[in-house]
């Protein structure tokens, strides 16, 4: 069975976002874990104590470690999730915080003998869903996702989803994000 991997930044109780993320979920086969970054107590913005004990933890090999632990679910997932909204023309700022946790050189990354990074993640696919107000005009969260998936981890396959412009006047919220949910067909087939 495979290894679902839900990044889930969505911090509203009635988030569209995430309720298009769970449509995402349903249509795909396999174990979900979630995870809540904003519920996680060992994922904090990194400082040097910080980077100081992930590098004794990386040293002595103890990659189930609270620290460490986010890094290695992320390698290990089959699937990875991201439900994070478009917020100034990007994500929220959990998000960041999670990948600076999950960055980590040896477990989800390394330096091949020319400096260049290869990935070290098994995930085949990873999914960014989003949701915004108005159209989204530069995505640089989803950008930044499919970056660091193509270059450190070694995700090839990324894929965008999204419902925009829920909160213009007089837009059917609920039609614009029933079409997005009925369209996730296309992408999981």
């Amino acid at each position: 069975m495979k290894k679902i991997l839900f990044i889930n930044v969505c911090v509203r109780k009635d988030s569209r976002t995430n309720r298009l993320a769970h449509s995402l979920l349903e249509r795909l086969d396999g174990q979900v874990t979630e995870v809540r970054p904003d519920r996680e107590d060992m994922l904090k913005p990194l400082s040097e104590e910080g980077l100081r004990r992930r590098d004794e933890l990386l040293a002595a090999g103890e990659l189930s470690a609270g620290e460490l632990s986010a890094a290695r679910s992320f390698a290990e997932a089959d699937i990875i999730v991201i439900a994070a909204p478009y917020w100034d023309l990007s994500f929220p700022s959990l998000l960041k915080i999670y990948f600076e946790n999950v960055t980590v050189c040896g477990v989800t990354f390394r330096y091949n003998d020319r400096g260049i990074p290869e990935g070290l993640c098994r995930a085949e696919k990873l999914y960014y869903v989003t949701t915004s107000g108005g159209p989204i005009i530069h995505n640089m969260g989803f950008e930044y996702a499919d970056t660091l998936s193509k270059v450190f981890y070694g995700i090839e396959e990324t894929h965008f989803i999204s419902a925009e412009g829920l909160d213009i006047v007089g837009a059917d919220a609920e039609g614009i994000l029933n079409d997005a949910i009925n369209s996730l067909c296309k992408i999981t087939e």
